[in-house]
């Protein structure tokens, strides 16, 4: 596997983002709607804290939805058109050309993320915020939103359909958002074994996440996002190998 070819499938990608309406679409609707639910939901001035926890807790929940949307056409689109037949005609292994997608996707979301400097600004103009919350609070956000594209890498390998990539995308990143959450876990309890229910808990994005919020950097929480997004874009290239091969 090569760099250089990884990066040449990203600036190819990202060039395409440049021009595409849905990244724009997702930037201005990400901007706004947490903007929205951080200012007139948490109450964010009400609150009389110089803090980004509010902010930052609605992200996992929009990404639901804004990161699928994103990624369903990684290969949906490919796939459809029978362009992916001659991408893999190219001097390229399938895994460097999922990266290299992923990579410009995820990239996207980065600078959605960036754009959002001015709530920075406010928190420092209320106050004197925790500067290491702030900063593990935006790490760990990528790190959601990465584990989310590379669910939609994968159900866009699946199927030449970008609604269902979407679909299905959408409700393995709702049990991911959901899994640890003590209804759930509750409910499990009554029929599974302890061990289940521990790894169904185990699989939840959120205690990760809130580990971040809290300005708390743990290797286990690295690794789970890492160990996630690896999983699922490996996922992605043997599906892409298997239909190569097909």
């Amino acid at each position: 596997m090569k760099i250089r070819n990884i990066a040449i499938i990203k600036l190819s990608e990202a060039k395409g983002y440049l021009v595409s309406p849905a990244a724009y679409v997702f930037v201005i609707i990400f901007l706004v709607l947490s903007g929205f639910f951080t200012f007139m939901v948490s109450n964010f001035f009400q609150a009389g804290e110089a803090s980004l926890r509010s902010f930052f807790w609605w992200h996992p929940l929009l990404y639901l939805v804004l990161v699928p949307a994103v990624g369903m056409h990684l290969w949906a689109d490919e796939r459809r058109m029978g362009t992916v037949e001659l991408l893999f005609t190219m001097p390229l292994t399938v895994f460097e050309t999922v990266l290299g997608k992923f990579a410009a996707a995820w990239m996207v979301v980065a600078v959605a993320l960036a754009m959002t400097f001015p709530m920075v600004i406010t928190v420092y103009k209320l106050g004197s915020p925790d500067t290491g919350m702030i900063v593990c609070g935006y790490i760990g956000s990528f790190l959601v939103a990465g584990t989310y594209l590379a669910v939609a890498s994968f159900t866009s390998s699946i199927t030449r359909s970008q609604v269902v990539s979407f679909i299905v995308s959408v409700l393995i990143c709702l049990f991911l958002f959901l899994a640890g959450w003590p209804p759930v876990t509750g409910m499990l309890v009554n029929w599974a074994p302890v061990q289940v229910v521990n790894t169904v808990a185990n699989c939840s994005v959120m205690p990760h996440f809130n580990n971040m919020q809290r300005g708390i950097i743990d290797l286990r929480d690295i690794m789970y996002f890492a160990s996630m997004t690896t999983f699922f874009l490996f996922c992605t290239g043997i599906v892409l190998k298997n239909h190569r091969m097909g």
